[in-house]
């Protein structure tokens, strides 16, 4: 839990750097953030009523903030 609470603030302060850019690219991002948090808070809360456990959530939630990690610190 303290590895997904340490990455989504890296995770976080990308993001309000691409945002505080501003222009089509900030947009971009502020749209994609808000869809991506639906679909992990409804693939998280599925996951919970499947009754799978906090780790694997936990898991889940890792995965898809090092994916943004991943793709905020692409070049390019």
């Amino acid at each position: 839990m303290m590895m997904l609470a340490l990455e989504s603030q890296q995770a976080a302060q990308l993001r309000l750097c691409r945002l505080g850019l501003g222009g089509v690219a900030a947009i971009d991002e502020a749209t994609l953030m808000v869809s991506e948090k639906v679909q992990a808070f409804g693939d998280a809360c599925a996951s919970v009523m499947s009754g799978q456990p906090t780790d694997t959530v936990i898991g889940d939630y890792r995965a898809v903030v090092q994916a943004n990690i991943r793709r905020l610190t692409q070049v390019g």
